[in-house]
């Protein structure tokens, strides 16, 4: 964060330098990402008038699904993709997007980032974090399960709504926390899990506002941090995380820059951006996810009523890659 924050004192300077000849005609940086992050109310109008300050150009989102949606379109248009930055892809699709080909390396030192499990990437920068949990409407379920197991062995009649985790980030999450708990068992946990889930849909928002909050089902795949929205913006604390006690899988989501950038030098500055305390102070109340660092700029005080994880679960991204696809017909062979 050091590092960053040194980096990101030099933009006003070189942007001028950069910028100040072709200000009659700025420069766009293309960043493709999901819709919530793009959303009016997410982080991405922020993000967009912060950096558009400093950097004398126009930031334009191109918003997909979800992050996985996001990599799937990078890899359909390979090196004709118009995008510049991709920002929302995570750990555990890293080595996945490593392996197009496509993403330069970022050239930041990024030793002290203070990501709880610490970084170390060429290509990926992280911007946020969380953990994933079964969101619930307290009014609704009166004893809400207190591990994966309980959630299992709860009554058919408790429905839930998850995400796929071919096109979903909070999707493959599941699949992998599942997978971290059980192991070779996971098949046969996700058939008893089977008839509790409503539907899966293709990204998170969707399964969020559109059938969770329309009562459509009791409990939805999110983080342990979505209940900070509800309390900080919209006065209600009737949604709550479920604790459980196996742990909780970690996200940590990344941007990187692609090398067939078409305006190199604007992603650079992007990348360094995101470490900037101003950046990271638009995370915990645009994103509702972990900002880094050990600056508290943003963080509302309903952050101190979420679930504290007791113990954090994630797979070495290598070992994700080597397993994606095996895991996944796994899921959906149990699903059947």
């Amino acid at each position: 964060m050091q590092q960053f924050t040194k980096l990101i004192a030099t933009i006003v300077v070189t942007s001028s330098l950069l910028f100040g000849a072709a200000a009659a005609q700025a420069k766009t940086l293309n960043v493709y990402t999901y819709s919530s992050f793009s959303a009016d109310w997410g982080v991405g109008p922020k993000v967009k008038q912060g950096f558009e300050a400093i950097c004398g150009c126009e930031l334009k989102y191109t918003s997909l699904d979800d992050g996985v949606s996001v990599l799937n379109r990078i890899r359909l248009e390979g090196a004709q993709s118009v995008a510049d930055v991709v920002i929302g892809l995570d750990t555990n699709i890293t080595e996945t997007a490593a392996n197009t080909g496509l993403f330069a390396e970022h050239g930041l030192d990024l030793s002290t980032t203070p990501v709880p499990t610490g970084w170390s990437h060429a290509q990926f920068v992280p911007f946020d974090y969380g953990y994933f949990s079964f969101i619930y409407n307290s009014e609704v379920v009166k004893n809400p399960p207190t591990s994966m197991q309980e959630l299992i062995d709860a009554p058919d009649s408790l429905k839930i709504v998850i995400q796929d985790p071919r096109t979903s980030t909070p999707g493959l999450g599941l699949l992998l926390w599942m997978k971290e708990i059980y192991g070779d068992d996971a098949p046969a946990k996700w058939a008893q899990l089977a008839p509790k889930i409503v539907t899966v849909t293709k990204g998170w928002s969707e399964a969020y506002y559109t059938i969770f909050q329309s009562g459509e089902a009791d409990m939805v795949l999110s983080y342990t941090t979505s209940p900070a929205y509800h309390i900080t913006v919209e006065q209600d604390e009737k949604y709550k995380g479920a604790d459980f006690s196996e742990g909780h899988y970690m996200q940590i989501e990344v941007a990187a820059k692609l090398k067939a950038a078409s305006e190199p030098e604007l992603a650079d500055m992007f990348l360094q951006y995101i470490g900037s305390d101003e950046f990271q102070s638009f995370i915990p109340q645009g994103q509702w996810m972990y900002r880094l660092g050990a600056g508290d700029a943003g963080v509302p005080d309903s952050f101190d009523s979420l679930v504290k994880p007791a113990k954090t679960l994630l797979i070495d991204p290598v070992i994700v890659e080597a397993n994606r696809k095996a895991w996944v017909n796994e899921w959906q062979n149990a699903l059947k």
